[in-house]
């Protein structure tokens, strides 16, 4: 598909195109699939779930944000396959009790959040952090709910032109916990989740 469009600002970066990709992999939409998310702000991560899924729940607590949003989502609307609910609210108020993929973009009541994806049994969670000291906290909030499969952490970085060469910028590291509240996937990746000490399910 060809890039999605943002031609509106919400005052705060939407997530990098580099990193969408990694999140999209993780999710692994589905035509049929409800997609969740939690802090949707540009709209961006909003936009290519709707390319993919059957039906996106977009949950922002700030309406100004969520306005932008919706901008960025009528931009294009010529590829969006999804029904679409923005919802303004904090989550987890606001969530759907039936979603297959859920996003948290942020950090905000992220235990509640997970809370009620355990609840409700969503397959597919991905969270994104930028800050080390939330990592390691949201990486506990995980393994005390047994839905932690695994935690990536990458960085990306941009080369331009310097002195007739290529030099490169790099952009702040991202730590991306990825997780499924599934019972029978919890149970078949039981051997595969990441130990307490971080050496992999199979330490001795």
């Amino acid at each position: 598909m060809p890039p999605i469009a943002l031609p509106h600002d919400a005052k705060a970066g939407p997530t990098k195109s580099e990193v969408r990709a990694v999140v999209r992999s993780k999710l692994a939409l589905e035509s049929d699939d409800h997609f969740a998310e939690v802090g949707s702000c540009t709209g961006a991560v909003t936009i290519e779930a709707a390319q993919r899924a059957g039906r996106v729940t977009a949950v922002e607590r700030k309406a100004e944000r969520l306005e932008t949003t919706e901008k960025n989502l009528a931009a294009n609307e010529e590829s969006v396959r999804a029904d679409v609910d923005l919802r303004n609210a904090e989550a987890p108020e606001g969530l759907p009790d039936d979603a297959d993929a859920l996003f948290l973009g942020g950090s905000r009541n992220f235990e509640a959040v997970l809370d009620h994806a355990v609840e409700t049994g969503v397959d597919r969670i991905v969270m994104n952090v930028s800050r080390l000291e939330v990592a390691g906290k949201a990486t506990e909030a995980f393994r005390e709910r047994d839905i932690l499969e695994e935690v990536v952490q990458f960085q990306v970085s941009h080369g331009y032109e310097l002195a007739g060469a290529t030099s490169f910028n790099s952009d702040n590291p991202v730590y991306m916990l990825v997780g499924s509240a599934t019972a029978d996937e919890n149970s078949e990746n039981e051997g595969e989740k990441v130990a307490a000490d971080g050496s992999g399910g199979d330490s001795q």
